[in-house]
C-alpha cells in the first residue's frame, strides 16, 4: 500500500492530530512507521478503519495466516497504559495483546468479529445491553492489582479534574450551572476515589462504543484509558449511552432502575454508581463549555446532573 493508501487525508486521525503541536510531522512519519512495524510483526496491513481520534488502526494479516488488528496512537498521556492494562487482563473482557512497542506507542491485537459496537446492537433490548456490558466489566475487575502495575490511578487523575473543573467554573461562571451542585461534583472527584471498597484495573473509557461482539466471547472491550483504583468509576457511560435514559420523557425512573440493574449485576452500590456519575458529569459539562465553546450542552449536563444528585441521595 502506498503512503496515501496508509493514512488516506479523511481519517480521523489526521484530522485530529494535524491540529496538535507536533502533530503534522508525526503524521507525516507515520506511514514509514507502520511500514517498520509490519516488517518487525510480519504483518501485511489492510484499509484502516475509519474511526480513531487519536490513533491508526487497521486490519492485518499475520504471517500464520491469521487475522489481528494493528493500532499506532499519538502518543498522549491516556494511551500511555492501554499495552500494560491488556497484559494484565490477558483476554479476560478485553482483546488480547500479541505485540507491544511501548515507546511507538503500537499495539497488536486480536481482532474482534463480527465486531459489531454495543451500543449499535439495536436488535438487543437495552437491559440486555447493559448486561452484557456489565459482564464485561467484571471480568476486567476480576484481575489482580498488582503492586507494580506502572499504571495511574483513579485519585491522581480525578484530582487533577478536580482542579480543571474548579478553576473553570471560576472562570467562566457559565449560565445555568448551580455552583453548589458544581462543588458537589469537584468534592465527589477529590474524596470518593479515597472511599472505594476495593480497587481494580479500570478500563476508564467503557462507552458502548468500545465493547465489540468476537468470536471468543460474547462481547469484547477496546481502547481502554487505564487506570487502578475504584472499580465504581467504570460503568456510567454504559448507563449513559445504551438507550439513552435521559431522552426518555420521564427520565428519572429509567436511569434509576437502569443503574440498580447495572449494580446488581456488579454486586455494587447503585448510589455510589450515581455518585460517580454526578462527579463525572460536571467534570464533562464544564469541559463543554471550555473546550468545546458549547453552552447549551453543558447546561443540558448540569440538569442531568440535579436528576443524578437526588436520585443518589446526595
Amino acid at each position: 500500500m502506498t503512503p496515501a493508501d496508509l493514512v488516506p487525508p479523511g481519517l480521523p486521525v489526521v484530522r485530529t492530530v494535524s491540529g496538535y503541536p507536533g502533530g503534522p510531522e508525526w503524521l507525516g512519519r507515520l506511514p514509514a512507521l507502520i511500514g517498520e512495524l509490519a516488517e518487525r510483526w510480519e504483518l501485511v496491513p489492510g484499509e484502516p478503519f475509519a474511526g480513531g481520534s487519536v490513533s491508526w488502526v487497521a486490519p492485518v494479516r499475520r504471517a500464520d495466516g491469521s487475522d489481528a488488528v494493528l493500532k499506532v496512537s499519538w502518543p498522549h498521556r491516556e494511551a500511555a497504559g492501554e499495552g500494560e492494562a491488556l497484559r494484565l487482563w490477558d483476554g479476560r473482557g478485553a482483546v488480547r495483546l500479541y505485540e507491544h512497542d511501548a515507546g511507538r506507542y503500537a499495539l497488536l491485537l486480536e481482532r474482534c468479529a463480527p465486531g459489531t459496537e454495543l451500543g449499535r446492537a439495536a436488535e438487543l433490548p437495552a437491559e440486555e445491553r447493559l448486561l452484557a456490558g456489565a459482564e464485561v466489566l467484571r471480568e476486567l475487575w476480576s484481575t489482580p492489582v498488582p503492586p507494580d502495575a506502572g499504571l495511574e490511578t483513579v485519585a491522581e487523575v480525578t484530582a487533577g479534574w478536580a482542579d480543571l473543573a474548579e478553576g473553570r467554573m471560576a472562570r467562566l461562571r457559565p449560565a445555568g450551572f448551580d455552583p453548589a451542585l458544581v462543588a458537589l461534583g469537584v468534592r465527589l472527584l477529590r474524596e470518593l476515589p479515597g472511599t472505594a471498597a476495593r480497587e481494580a484495573v479500570v478500563h476508564g473509557d467503557l462507552n458502548p462504543g468500545n465493547v465489540l461482539s468476537a468470536g471468543r466471547r460474547p462481547w469484547l472491550a477496546i481502547d481502554a484509558k487505564p487506570m487502578t483504583g475504584d472499580p465504581l468509576y467504570d460503568p456510567w457511560p454504559l448507563v449513559e449511552q445504551i438507550g439513552y435514559a435521559f431522552g426518555r420523557p420521564v427520565p428519572r425512573d429509567v436511569v434509576a432502575a437502569r443503574c440498580s440493574l447495572v449494580a446488581g449485576a456488579l454486586g455494587e452500590d447503585a448510589g455510589r454508581l450515581m455518585a460517580w456519575a454526578v462527579a463525572r458529569r460536571v467534570e464533562s459539562a464544564l469541559w463543554a463549555v471550555a473546550e468545546g465553546g458549547d453552552l447549551e450542552a453543558g447546561t443540558a449536563m448540569m440538569a442531568q446532573v440535579r436528576t443524578l444528585a437526588d436520585l443518589a441521595g446526595l
